[in-house]
């Protein structure tokens, strides 16, 4: 039992590390480090399509995480 949950939390982090790479980044300019990004305080908008897919999967994913790393630490 404890050998299939490292292997599925193993392929897990794998999956978290790939989603997560394939997110845009936020900044767009230079100029937005030295103003720290006001100019898309006001203008931020929900995320939608792709964007919003790989979010979700991202929060889901690293839920499952923490859920597995628990349950194997009390099963050590």
């Amino acid at each position: 039992m404890y050998d299939i949950l490292l292997a599925i939390m193993l392929g897990l982090s794998i999956f978290i590390i790939i989603i997560i790479a394939m997110q845009p980044t936020k900044t767009q300019s230079a100029s937005n480090a030295f103003m720290g990004g006001a100019s898309q305080l006001f203008g931020k908008q929900k995320a939608r399509g792709f964007e919003a897919v790989l979010i979700k999967t991202t929060i889901v994913s690293l839920i499952l995480f923490f859920v597995l790393a628990l349950i194997l630490s009390q099963l050590f």
